[in-house]
């Protein structure tokens, strides 16, 4: 995989496409979750972008300065696509993710809304449960926060 980090200026029109086109296709389209994708945050967030050796983009995470959805950094929108499942891309992902945000925002902790089936992936990434669960989109999610270094 080839990974690169983009400010939304950075985004050529084409990228930004795949990477509109691959999250509608996984969190709308596969999960059968209609909301509104375009939230107004993509303009102040950081994208990480995965790319196959085709250069097909196939993994994808947000990462959200703090105060935009919460008083710490984020990580949202975290993808895999379907054909590049259970080849360990989501967990290279996380932890670039990851180190990208102390990078960016150093000393602030890192939260994240996730999907409650993934809550063991995360914990082992070393997150912890902060919130009790509750149904975003009719899925179960709970807030979790990665302390900073």
């Amino acid at each position: 995989m080839q990974w690169s980090l983009y400010s939304f200026a950075q985004l050529d029109s084409a990228t930004l496409y795949e990477l509109l086109r691959l999250r509608v296709d996984v969190f709308v389209v596969e999960q059968h979750c209609p909301y509104p994708e375009l939230d107004g945050k993509d303009t102040s967030a950081k994208h990480l972008l995965g790319f196959d050796d085709a250069g097909k983009l196939q993994a994808y995470a947000r990462l959200l300065p703090p105060g935009c959805s919460y008083a710490e950094c984020s990580i949202g929108r975290v993808l895999v696509a379907k054909e590049a499942r259970g080849h360990g891309v989501a967990w290279e992902l996380m932890q670039r993710a990851i180190a990208h945000c102390h990078e960016l925002w150093p000393s602030h902790p890192i939260r994240i809304g996730a999907q409650d089936y993934l809550r063991q992936f995360y914990v082992a990434l070393g997150f912890i449960a902060v919130s009790d669960v509750y149904l975003e989109d009719d899925i179960p999610h709970l807030e979790m926060l990665l302390p900073s270094l």
